[in-house]
């Protein structure tokens, strides 16, 4: 009896090996075929007329930009933001998945009805719901969306939606940050009207921005100064005297004109400066690197510290540190801290911790009238990407 039974056990084995070979041989054949082509060219352009199956799969996507003007549409000012989560969820609530925005602002879910990687694979009615960063503002208010998928035979995944979910805008939370060894009185205004004035005591202060704030004065102990506001947050370090007065003439300093390739260290005597340890590179020439992308407000290229050790720019004549963009390179070095020191030759005139983020810049604005080194640092050794750089000379 037993040794019928192992016989019965074995043949079907052999039978089920023997199927799953004949299947293997079958599916190589059918490759092979496609591979090859067909021989006969009456079919080379042929219109399809069976419009059945759907065996394919389809991006169904989210897409995401900074709202740089925040006016709530996706304009020429605005540009799209990676790292972002955006998760699905069923009719029922149940969650699917979670995907961020990659270096082109969309989140992909792949929509299929015979792929079983695919997140979406049945017709029904799907909720798309955007993570909000702490501090940020959705300025299109439509951060959570359903959208319904039907049936369709003959399109490329089986599905198709009602519609693609519609742009998310986000506009990152603005702030003023610094330090302050003395009394004085800051002045935030908008439209030439004064919408905020603080007496700042001796410390650290960190002052939120209404939307339609422009510019910050600050006065008194001889901190005076005025700068224009962006529409990223800003931290102007330990303020100190002798700024650069209001009226001086900014050179801005960019990146875009150091070569023609997508990446290469920045040589010295670029915009008449010597440069040690920074590349500048495309925001697209590293895959899935969110800093790259959202602290680039060039849309060209943008600098960053070479494998995150210490970089500089430098000249042997003074010159003005008026501000400068800084970005976490990646989304993994949130919260790292850049430290940024100046020197008059051999005297170190400035030293300041900037809390950096991958997900937007922040405005860094010493303001310091003379300097003829900056050297740039992390305290964990991630790239930082610089941008915007505003010198006097």
């Amino acid at each position: 009896m037993a040794d019928t039974a192992l016989v019965a056990l074995i043949s079907t084995l052999v039978l089920v090996g023997t199927i799953a070979i004949i299947a293997i041989a079958l599916r190589w054949r059918r490759k092979r075929r496609r591979a090859r082509g067909n021989p006969n060219p009456a079919g080379d352009y042929a219109a399809r007329t069976a419009w059945t199956g759907g065996r394919g799969a389809l991006n169904y996507s989210s897409f995401v930009f900074m709202d740089v003007d925040g006016d709530g549409k996706f304009g020429q000012a605005d540009r799209p933001i990676a790292g972002i989560v955006v998760r699905a969820y069923d009719e029922k609530g149940a969650f699917l998945a979670a995907v961020r925005t990659n270096n082109g602002g969309f989140a992909n879910f792949v929509m299929s009805v015979k792929k079983h990687r695919a997140t979406l694979r049945a017709p029904g009615t799907y909720r798309f719901s955007v993570s909000v960063p702490k501090g940020w503002r959705v300025s299109t208010g439509n951060e959570d969306q359903w959208l319904r998928l039907d049936s369709v035979p003959g399109a490329p995944s089986g599905l198709a939606g009602e519609d693609l979910p519609k742009a998310v805008g986000l506009s990152p939370g603005r702030f003023i940050r610094g330090r302050t060894a003395t009394e004085a009185v800051l002045h935030v205004m908008g439209k030439g009207r004064v919408l905020e004035s603080r007496a700042l005591l001796p410390g650290d202060f960190l002052i939120g921005l209404a939307s339609d704030s422009d510019t910050l004065t600050i006065s008194g102990a001889g901190l005076d100064r005025r700068l224009a506001l962006t529409p990223y947050p800003a931290d102007l370090g330990l303020l100190r005297p002798d700024a650069i007065a209001a009226g001086a003439a900014l050179e801005a300093i960019g990146f875009d004109d150091v070569t023609i390739l997508p990446f290469q260290k920045i040589p010295c005597g670029h915009a008449g400066l010597d440069w040690r340890n920074l590349n500048a590179l495309t925001s697209q020439y590293v895959k899935d690197s969110e800093g790259y992308l959202n602290g680039n407000l060039s849309r060209g290229r943008v600098a960053y510290t070479s494998s995150g050790h210490p970089a500089e720019f430098a000249a042997a004549t003074p010159f003005g540190f008026h501000s400068i963009m800084l970005t976490a390179a990646w989304l993994a070095s949130e919260g790292e801290v850049a430290l940024v020191e100046s020197w008059l030759h051999d005297e170190l005139v400035a030293s300041d911790e900037i809390a950096l983020s991958a997900l937007a810049p922040v405005h860094y604005a010493p303001m310091l009238k003379a300097v003829t080194r900056v050297r740039i640092s992390t305290k964990h050794y991630w790239q930082a990407v610089l941008d915007g750089l505003l010198l006097v000379r």
